[in-house]
């Protein structure tokens, strides 16, 4: 008992001894911290006095330049090495050391610190922590783990105030100096653990304990393991670019490249794509890829949704790896959590890939489970399926009517986003169209006093691009003083074309209002037409099917309103005689141009402008022919697919048939009898 107390003695008076006055600051740990929100030294200048504080400073702070270099080792280095050595003689003895790690494992899974940490709500609450328990090597890691996992689930200013806390505490910097001094002792998983946290947390990534890390990585590269190595890739996704990143990230492809052909196991496979990172050699990603696609039938469902995720990550396109994933994951979609789910399309969408398949079972799936999901992750879908150019006919059905039922538990943040979705993706909700929107701008009316005018322009835009016109955010917008707040905030060209397109609206719909509105002109900017040329098979082919065409003319980029533009505009003069048989009257007056003669407006629309998969346009060309039609003209799609015919006669048939097709029918109808008889 009385050497149990003089051990108790001894460690508390060593404590005692060793513990730092509140005020003193870390330094020599951080070679630059450009953040203003850390301490900084020059706060100490006045203490110190000009020369104090200059050798102060420069006695605290390490050159990165020391630890920067993979070529060799400074001598600053060995010295800072033999240093650490020392501070742990008494485990330099490999079997003892050995020993002291297994009986350390079995003690923390006992050890009153581990439950303590598990606790711990915030970096400070582990930092204090460290203050009452002294951690081992292994807890080093865990400490530094447990800190970031509580960052993560701060709202973001509760979080850079969590983290300016731990900057400021005094105990932050005695944790790092064990990690430091422990470095050459940890396990190799523990290793990357404290590299990836500390990077996560914020800790400069020049300064002494990241790049001394980062170098201790390098010495025993050759020894992780999958996890260790996919933890080391996780990290050094997340660092700029230096000496020694560049050394690893080097180091990680020779791995890759040594180990590929053995490796059987599909997560392994996962791990060395990941390490690869965006800047490996095209060569070594077909041999990945043939080695990939040698394994597919080994793929389970989380194989194939992270190997989605995965080739988003590293940037690395195979359409028929895809094609694989995809199918697996269309035909297991019950059961996928919303943030799989949504990272499976958010992968799509950086990788530019749609798979109509796999997009439209889980729009489906989605609408089919409605009430499992949450609004936010209901608006997310939406949203990422928009990113995707796709309409998600069943969700957007399925949420039209839970809008309908329940608008009011819409934030302005939902309105604005479930407005820009329907808008663009010009879905249409036939009999519950009025409806839907007479909801949403009732919504929006409720949020009228607290939305800014830029807000206001946006619902608005979405709502007139959808036909809808609430007389009280149009007044609200079109307001002298709600104007001169847009004006000085310097329009940019976005809202001078939300502006531009709300005019067109209120002069061409005209719709129904108790008083009428103008935009003003000071809000409308320039002409937004930016001039293209025609398509040159669109012009040939048109030219080639009006030449043998009577009474018709041809007029290529006519500008309708001064905003449309219109590639080929045909005038096509149409005989009275319905109208002299019947009396009408046309006989002894003369008709208008607009009443004898019909004009045809041909459009060329590149494959951006329809929903993905459809022949459905999006808001802004929805809106065009709308227009156009209600100014009497008749408005004919000509689609990029349509002009790839193989010969000119034949892009000269289709043109001719989505012309005229009244001659179309009439000369295919004599050989369908021929056939039929």
């Amino acid at each position: 008992m009385s050497v149990r107390v003089t051990q108790e003695v001894m460690k508390w008076s060593l404590r005692f001894c060793s513990h730092r006055s509140p005020w003193q600051r870390r330094g020599f740990l951080v070679t630059t911290v450009k953040n203003p929100s850390f301490p900084s030294l020059q706060q100490f200048a006045h203490i110190l006095g000009p020369r104090q504080s200059q050798k102060w400073i420069s006695r605290s702070l390490v050159s990165a330049v020391r630890f920067l270099s993979h070529d060799r080792i400074h001598s600053d280095e060995l010295e800072d090495r033999k240093h650490t050595s020392s501070e742990l003689s008494e485990l330099s003895h490999p079997a003892q050391m050995h020993f002291d790690e297994a009986v350390s494992e079995q003690k923390q899974q006992r050890s009153p610190f581990m439950n303590h940490l598990q606790l711990c709500g915030s970096p400070s609450d582990v930092l204090d922590l460290t203050c009452k328990y002294s951690p081992t090597v292994r807890q080093i890691s865990n400490c530094l783990t447990q800190m970031w996992s509580s960052l993560k689930k701060m709202s973001d200013d509760q979080r850079r105030y969590e983290l300016q806390l731990m900057f400021e505490h005094p105990a932050f910097d005695k944790l790092l100096q064990k990690a430091l001094s422990s470095v050459n002792h940890m396990r190799n998983d523990d290793l990357t653990y404290s590299l990836l946290s500390m990077v996560r947390l914020g800790v400069p990534q020049r300064s002494r304990v990241v790049q001394t890390f980062l170098r201790t990585c390098q010495e025993k590269l050759n020894d992780f393991d999958e996890k260790s190595l996919s933890i080391l890739a996780s990290c050094l996704e997340q660092m700029d670019d230096s000496p020694n990143v560049d050394a690893l990230k080097d180091g990680m492809r020779q791995i890759v490249k040594t180990h590929l052909p053995g490796i059987k196991n599909v997560m392994t496979l996962q791990t060395m794509i990941r390490i690869l990172g965006k800047d490996a050699p095209k060569e070594l990603k077909w041999k990945l890829e043939k080695k990939v696609l040698s394994m597919t039938d080994h793929f389970s469902l989380p194989n194939a949704q992270h190997m989605i995720s995965t080739m988003a990550t590293v940037g690395f396109y195979s359409k028929p790896l895809l094609q694989v994933c995809s199918k697996k994951i269309t035909e297991n979609l019950h059961g996928i959590p919303f943030n799989r789910l949504y990272k499976v399309l958010q992968s799509c969408k950086e990788l530019l890939y749609r798979d109509v398949a796999l997009l439209t079972g889980i729009s489906d799936y989605v609408a089919s489970t409605l009430e499992i999901w949450t609004n936010k992750q209901l608006l997310l879908f939406l949203s990422v399926f928009e990113d995707l150019h796709f309409c998600p006919d069943a969700l957007m059905e399925a949420y039209a009517e839970k809008v309908i039922t329940n608008p009011d538990v819409l934030t302005l943040k939902d309105l604005l986003c479930v407005l820009k979705v329907y808008s663009f993706l010009n879905y249409d909700l036939q009999h519950r169209r009025q409806q839907f929107l007479d909801c949403l701008s009732h919504a929006l009316g409720s949020y009228l006093p607290r939305m800014s005018g830029f807000l206001l322009l946006q619902a608005v835009y979405c709502l007139c691009v959808l036909g809808h016109f609430p007389a009280v955010l149009l007044e609200q917008l079109l307001q002298s003083s709600t104007v001169e707040q847009l004006l000085a905030s310097k329009l940019v060209k976005s809202r001078e074309r939300m502006f531009q397109t709300v005019d067109l609206c209120l002069r061409v719909d005209r719709p129904p209002l108790p008083r009428p509105l103008t935009v003003p002109t000071s809000v409308l900017g320039t002409s937004p037409l930016a001039s293209p040329s025609v398509n040159q098979w669109l012009s040939q082919g048109l030219q080639s099917v009006l030449g043998d065409q009577a009474q018709t003319m041809l007029q290529e980029r006519v500008v309708v309103e001064n905003f449309y533009l219109i590639d080929g505009l045909i005038t096509k003069s149409v005989p009275n005689q319905t109208s002299l048989t019947e009396g009408s009257g046309c006989a002894e007056e003369q008709c208008s141009p607009a009443e004898s003669s019909q004009r045809i407006a041909v459009i060329y629309a590149p494959p951006s402008c329809f929903c993905y998969g459809t022949s459905n346009p999006y808001g802004y060309l929805a809106v065009k022919i709308r227009h156009l039609k209600i100014l009497g003209y008749t408005p004919v799609l000509v689609t990029e697919r349509d002009l790839r015919s193989e010969s000119e006669e034949g892009r000269r048939e289709m043109l001719r048939g989505l012309i005229f097709p009244e001659h179309h029918t009439s000369e295919a109808q004599p050989k369908t009898e021929h056939l039929e008889s």
